[in-house]
């Protein structure tokens, strides 16, 4: 880890001001790095994630460094900080890509046919024009006019919870109506 740039280059340097008062930080950064960033490889799969998880523990580690006692047992204190660290990365990651050899675009899919869909079209105006006229209204402008149940709320005078709870019993209804039905 090395300091920060100092003067008007770097708008928080004062945070890193009592960064030259731990030389001994600076000298057991260089030392066991090496050793660090194996354990933060082991944890991860990316070579850089590894090397921004190790920069994460020990930034933590220098934020804690003058409330641990006993510098013997600072490897410990930053393999702790590299799992916690890690875990923390891991319950809050969102799955949404995924690598691949080829790309997963299924072949020869048939193209829907623009009749069933203008029957279905059709079929949820139907049920959407049977809804009572509120819940129509927010309806209509949630999904089809496609704004957020605030601006909903905004636009028919009403809270967001009455919005939420209307369309949910609206949702609800479209679901049971039976022309519906078959389309599922």
């Amino acid at each position: 880890m090395t300091p920060p740039p100092s003067g008007p280059v770097c708008a928080g340097a004062s945070q890193y001001a009592s960064y030259a008062s731990y030389p001994t930080f600076s000298s057991y950064v260089r030392a066991r790095g090496p050793v660090l960033l194996r354990t933060a490889r082991s944890l991860t799969a990316n070579p850089c994630d590894a090397e921004d998880l190790l920069q994460t523990a020990l930034a933590k580690t220098f934020v804690a460094w003058e409330r641990i006692e006993d510098h013997r047992a600072l490897d410990g204190y930053v393999r702790r900080a590299l799992l916690n660290t890690r875990t923390s990365q891991w319950r809050k990651r969102k799955v949404d890509e995924f690598a691949c050899e080829e790309l997963p675009e299924p072949v020869g899919l048939p193209v829907p046919d623009p009749a069933e869909r203008q029957v279905l079209h059709d079929a949820m105006w139907r049920a959407v024009m049977k809804l009572p006229e509120r819940q129509r209204q927010m309806v209509v402008l949630r999904y089809y006019e496609d704004l957020s149940e605030a601006q909903t709320a905004e636009v028919l005078g009403v809270s967001v919870g009455t919005v939420k709870s209307a369309v949910s019993r609206a949702l609800g209804k479209l679901r049971e109506d039976p022309e519906l039905t078959p389309v599922r």
